[in-house]
């Protein structure tokens, strides 16, 4: 397993992430589009949360750098981005800069141009999704997608869901997975369903909807899916 791991993105996403991987031991670098910006960023997240230049300052041992150079440093490179701009950070970190790597996709395609709740970008829905857009972005590395289904509490401690929720990987790579699955298992999660290739993340990002229509009835985002067999 890597022991250098690169986050891109600089979100609650990215941010709950990075900690979680520096307390279980890993060397961590969390990218950016500008580095003195978002060092210097004094605003509170949309949902409250502390800026990032707060958070930073309890978090000392998550390295900032640019995308391009988190992506070169990482043996394994989470994507924490907004996933309206994933594409578009993947080019600003230079796509030779994955070759050969594991890349955990975390993001979810959601377009929020008629306010709320978002519905799914054109184009990555259906018959495409954007776990496999990246892949054919980045045809020297294995792409897998996961960890998008839960809020970002959850993602790292899947036991505030109240129970044992299920989560998901799908990815072209058996050991790409392997690298994935390993890491979720040191988060806390035990149930984990290895949906098939890459195109696996369709129904995962079509997940989303249902996520956002649950939240918005049950008034919370600490819960998660179960299957049941």
């Amino acid at each position: 397993m890597a022991k250098r791991i690169a986050v891109l993105g600089t979100g609650v996403v990215g941010k709950a992430i990075a900690a979680k991987l520096v307390e279980t031991g890993y060397d961590v670098i969390i990218g950016t589009r500008d580095v003195a910006k978002t060092e210097s960023n004094r605003e509170r997240t949309a949902m409250g949360g502390p800026p990032f230049s707060d958070w930073h300052k309890l978090h000392q041992k998550v390295k900032l750098e640019t995308l391009r150079e988190a992506a070169r440093s990482g043996e394994l490179i989470f994507v924490c981005t907004n996933g309206a701009v994933t594409l578009e950070a993947i080019q600003l970190a230079g796509p030779d800069n994955f070759d050969g790597k594991t890349v955990i996709d975390v993001s979810n395609p959601l377009d929020f141009s008629r306010g709320m709740p978002p519905s799914l970008l054109p184009g990555l829905s259906n018959t495409n999704s954007l776990s496999e857009e990246i892949q054919k972005s980045l045809p020297r590395a294995h792409v897998v997608k996961t960890l998008n289904i839960v809020n970002f509490e959850i993602m790292v401690n899947p036991k505030k869901a109240g129970g044992d929720p299920t989560m998901f990987v799908a990815g072209n790579n058996p050991q790409a997975k392997g690298d994935a699955t390993a890491l979720l298992k040191e988060f806390g999660w035990t149930d984990i369903i290895d949906l098939g290739d890459i195109s696996g993340a369709r129904g995962m990002e079509m997940l989303l909807p249902i996520w956002l229509r649950t939240w918005g009835a049950t008034k919370t985002g600490y819960f998660g899916f179960k299957v049941v067999r």
